[in-house]
């Protein structure tokens, strides 16, 4: 290969995806690309060629790139090509993958001249080569050949721009030495892109070629026509050195000859030829390694600071150390028996917040889901009062009554009573199942030692299936004890006297608390049609009295008032492609609830925000539906029923009082049963897990083996360390690479108004090669200087712009010493 300056870069790069690669990441370069852009048979693909170090690339006259070429090049250990469009085959022979960009080139755009912006994909593998992107592209042209378009221009233009607009590309604008540079389109594309000529490099070729008798001295010099960072000369292979073979190492050591022997570049030969182009293409990528270090360098060092703790604890870890286990056994107990306290009495030290969980969870049980359960326990009115009228009549039998039999009422309260178990039991299974949960969650931690967390689920899991038998025991004798003695002298109780009086008394208190807000909150109406625009959300206000909702929660525009009498509650099947939980309320009396619809469907976005919403409409009135069977068949039967005014009196009656006296039974029984299954069952499992979790672990087997970690936990260990380890390598490198590189400073802006003149712009002046063929004595001076004593100034209106990076020139030979070389042969041909 030709490219002596990427192959110094390479161990730099190697080094840095050494780095990268020990820890399982990429080391993203992101290298510039480098487009060749010009005119046709400009030499743009020997520019290429050369830089590459292999000659690859079609030949011939006229347009030949009619397809862009992308050209990746890619670090490896041997050195071959691939095609995209012939992926898994390999290309040795370099004259092979010529042929194939011919045949290529020709299958999509034809074998007249045709062009395609659709590019050719190639990946050249070689260990002389970094990871970079060349875009061979079409040369500009202006007049349609064969099957060209008569648009030409425009689209080679547009695919060149494709490529140069990209910030990360290099823009080589090569530009024949025998044609006017002033008019060059590649010089004028790249101006658009890079105004600022940041990342613009004038390549010069043909320069052998040139008439005999002129040179382009000042272009290369940077006095006429500068360009920000200058233009480098070079010399590329004749079609005749191209077809005998010449290599690119022997076409060099020519070039480099050429701008030794030559009066106009000898002195500059150091600044000229491909090795230079090299030279500023290498320190263009240096750069760019070297601006993204800071970047990599922050990465790293975030990683390294993340790892520390984590590398401290395993460093000079033992697996097998008997010691470190039985001292990690009793770490891991302790830390999951502080755990689960945390979770159940709040403060832990991760709090989720996205559900309930743990402690918040039981405590909406308790308060929530068991009342909203004794309530749908509840008899309806009518159900209630048609079972007391019938109790009446059992009980006096075949003689009528004179007055309200007492046994009616406990017959019935305990008829209520008994209905109490199942909300009970079901409050304790739900708590059990929390605890089960909350056990598993506090086992995550434990997730290292396989055995040890089985174990300590198994065991704490057990112990509360345990428990579960005895609290639901103690539950259940809870509703015995009230059911054998019915307390008729308590104090809250209204007695027979006072049932009538009392629940008066009852509805006017109740009527002062009519506007009390019971909850507020978010729900959607999920019922509206989508002509009048769909479910809708709104800010819903729940009062003793209505159900009121507006626009939002500035609860200024009400948008609707929903009175709760006759009013209940039924479920609503959640559908296949809604991720909401809805319930519905409805009328019993079969009127429409909001506008023209029966029933008003509200969605939430949790089941538990449903219970809860469900229970604040329990405590305002509104009950779930019951649709059991017997229900229906009940109500049926006491739609029929009728009752002499005497018996209507009585049922009345004892109706106060069943109410009177269920609603002491319940008050005491929504008291005690949270404080039983904290006694029984949440207590117990906090004392069991702080006292008994470790003897019994001892008990259940080897404590050895509970404590063999993890397949997973002995990788993670191992991954920690050697990660820990190749960042620390990694920042060490880069740290070498920041302190053996420098940064090459860009060149200061130039005057290059004359790329691409237009409107209000000076005029381009003659081309070098038109002012080369005047004699020395017919070549005006200079504007405001004189020229030099031994050479007439150059023509142009930049002829006395200074660059920066030009040398001074020397006094040129005096005109007996002959300079200019001989006519090129006859038989040479200028390169594409």
């Amino acid at each position: 290969m030709g490219n002596r300056g990427m192959e110094d870069l390479i161990p730099l790069v190697n080094k840095l995806q050494d780095a990268f690669s020990s820890i399982d990441q990429s080391c993203n370069l992101d290298l510039p690309q480098i487009a060749v852009v010009g005119g046709q048979s400009a030499g743009k693909s020997s520019v290429l060629e050369n830089f590459v170090g292999r000659d690859f690339l079609p030949r011939g006259s006229g347009i030949v790139t009619r397809r862009p070429l992308v050209l990746q090049l890619i670090s490896a250990n041997a050195e071959w090509a691939e095609f995209l469009h012939c992926k898994g085959k390999k290309f040795t022979d370099f004259d092979e993958v010529r042929q194939e960009i011919e045949a290529e080139t020709d299958r999509v755009t034809g074998a007249n001249r045709g062009i395609s912006p659709v590019p050719i994909n190639l990946r050249v593998y070689s260990p002389h080569v970094l990871n970079l992107t060349l875009i061979d592209l079409p040369g500009i042209t202006k007049v349609p050949v064969g099957d060209q378009p008569v648009d030409i221009e425009q689209q080679i233009r547009d695919m060149i721009m494709q490529f140069i607009t990209r910030e990360s590309c290099l823009v080589l604008a090569v530009t024949p030495a025998n044609t006017d540079l002033a008019n060059s389109d590649a010089l004028k594309l790249a101006k658009e892109v890079d105004p600022q000529g940041q990342r613009t490099i004038g390549v010069i070729t043909k320069l052998d070629l040139m008439d005999e008798g002129t040179d382009a001295r000042d272009i290369l010099e940077n006095k006429l026509l500068p360009l920000r960072r200058g233009y480098i000369g070079v010399v590329n292979r004749s079609q005749k050195d191209i077809d005998g073979k010449k290599d690119i190492k022997a076409a060099l050591e020519a070039e480099r000859k050429f701008f030794m022997s030559h009066a106009s570049y000898r002195h500059m030969s150091e600044k000229m030829g491909t090795p230079r182009l090299q030279k500023i293409l290498n320190q263009q990528l240096t750069n760019h390694i070297r601006d993204t270090l800071p970047a990599f360098r922050s990465k790293l060092q975030s990683q390294l600071l993340a790892l520390d703790k984590e590398a401290e604890e395993y460093r000079g870890y033992r697996p097998d150390d008997p010691s470190r286990k039985t001292k990690q056994l009793l770490q891991m107990v302790q830390q999951f028996s502080v755990d689960f306290e945390k979770r159940i009495e709040g403060s832990g030290d991760q709090v989720d917040t996205v559900e309930l969980s743990g402690g918040a969870k039981i405590n909406r049980i308790f308060h929530e889901r068991f009342p909203f359960e004794l309530v749908k326990m509840e008899c309806d009115d009518k159900e209630m009062r048609r079972e007391i009228s019938y109790a009446i009549k059992n009980i006096h039998g075949i003689r009528t009554g004179l007055f309200t039999p007492d046994m009616a009422f406990e017959a019935i309260v305990k008829k209520q009573v008994v209905k109490l178990k199942e909300p009970c039991v079901k409050c304790v299974d739900m708590v059990i199942q929390e605890l089960i949960n909350t056990v598993r969650q506090c086992s995550n931690k434990l997730e290292c030692f396989p055995r040890l967390r089985e174990e300590t689920e198994r065991i704490v899991t057990s112990h509360i299936r345990d428990r579960e038998s005895r609290a639901k025991d103690q539950v259940l004798l809870l509703i015995d004890v009230q059911l054998s003695y019915i307390n008729t002298n308590h104090e809250d109780f209204i007695g027979f006297a006072n049932a009538q009086q009392r629940s008066s008394q009852a509805s006017k208190s109740q009527s002062t608390t009519v506007n009390q807000v019971i909850r507020k909150g978010w729900l959607t109406i999920n019922n509206i049609s989508i002509i009048k625009g769909g479910a809708k959300e709104y800010w819903f206000i729940l009062t003793a009295e209505s159900l009121s909702w507006f626009k939002d929660d500035e609860e200024k525009e009400k948008k609707y008032m929903l009175p709760l009498d006759n009013l209940k509650v039924r479920d609503v099947e959640k559908s296949f492609m809604s991720s909401k939980h809805i319930f519905s309320i409805f009328n019993t009396e079969s009127r429409n609830v909001y506008k023209d619809n029966r029933t008003l469907e509200l969605a939430c976005d949790s089941q538990e925000d449903v219970d809860s919403w469900k229970s604040s409409l329990l405590r305002a009135g509104v009950y779930p539906e019951r649709t059991t069977m017997v229900e229906s068949e009940s109500s049926t039967t006491s739609e029929n029923f009728s009752m002499d005014p005497q018996l209507e009196r009585k049922v009345e009656t004892i109706r106060n009082l069943v109410d009177s006296y269920m609603a002491i039974v319940n008050k005491c029984i929504r008291d005690l049963m949270p404080k039983t299954i904290m006694h029984l069952m949440i207590n117990n499992v906090k004392d069991f897990i702080n006292a008994e979790l470790l003897a019994q672990l001892y008990s259940a087997g080897d404590q050895s083996a509970l404590m063999d970690e993890s397949q997973e936990q002995g990788q993670r260990r191992d991954e920690v360390l050697r990660t820990h380890h190749a960042l620390k390598e990694a920042l060490a490198i880069i740290g070498d690479i920041s302190t053996s590189t420098i940064t090459t400073p860009l060149p200061p802006p130039v005057d290059s108004s004359w790329v691409g003149g237009s409107g209000g712009r000076r005029s381009p002046p003659p081309s070098p090669t038109a002012s080369r063929r005047m004699s020395s004595g017919q070549r005006p001076a200079p504007r405001g200087a004189p020229p030099p004593p031994n050479r007439p100034g150059p023509l142009g209106p930049f002829n006395n712009a200074e660059s920066p990076q030009a040398p001074s020139r020397p006094n040129r030979a005096p005109p007996s010493i002959p300079s200019r070389r001989p006519p090129p042969s006859p038989t040479r041909q200028a390169p594409p």
